[in-house]
């Protein structure tokens, strides 16, 4: 099964990690050095909840969002561009 990415890098690794608490009440791990996460899925229709979340609360939890749905391309999600990826993802993946 393909396995779609949703990468996720902050200078805070504490607001990350209050955004997992908060938003999953998952707590994760971080790397010291270079405080992001990453996480795959199966479906990328998935990923959309979580985006939408961050997005949301960009003001309170400054992530940066990337997503790979085609191996080695990577798209920069942002709130300029969420609603056209949301729509993308769900014409392309229908479920």
């Amino acid at each position: 099964m393909k396995q779609y990415t949703l990468n996720l890098f902050t200078e805070s690794k504490e607001k990350l990690q209050d955004f997992f608490q908060k938003y999953d009440n998952e707590t994760i791990e971080l790397n010291n050095q270079e405080p992001n996460y990453e996480k795959d899925f199966g479906n990328p229709v998935d990923m959309i909840e979580m985006i939408s979340t961050l997005i949301d609360n960009n003001e309170k939890y400054p992530v940066g969002i990337w997503i790979s749905i085609d191996k080695n391309i990577f798209i920069n999600v942002s709130e300029q561009n969420l609603d056209k990826i949301i729509r993308y993802l769900l014409e392309r993946y229908p479920n």
